[in-house]
């Protein structure tokens, strides 16, 4: 997951299933502005592989919040 932050703040990424359920937190703090990247290893929080299909990714600052649709294959 490639994003830009205007301003370097605590910032929080999280992936949600298409019904709104937390599926995975990838970052929670702080990163400096510009440009970021997250990897997720489609796995949910628990370590369990999660399924193909689409899912959300939420990021959230005190400045902004972007939530963007992925699909994830297998």
């Amino acid at each position: 997951l490639r994003y830009d932050l205007p301003v370097s703040s605590d910032i929080l990424i999280r992936i949600y299933d298409m019904n709104g359920r937390v599926v995975k937190t990838i970052f929670s703090g702080y990163k400096k502005a510009g440009h970021n990247a997250a990897v997720w290893n489609a796995k949910n929080d628990i370590g369990e592989p999660v399924s193909a299909g689409m899912y959300l990714y939420s990021i959230q600052s005190s400045e902004f919040q972007q939530t963007r649709k992925m699909l994830l294959l297998k």
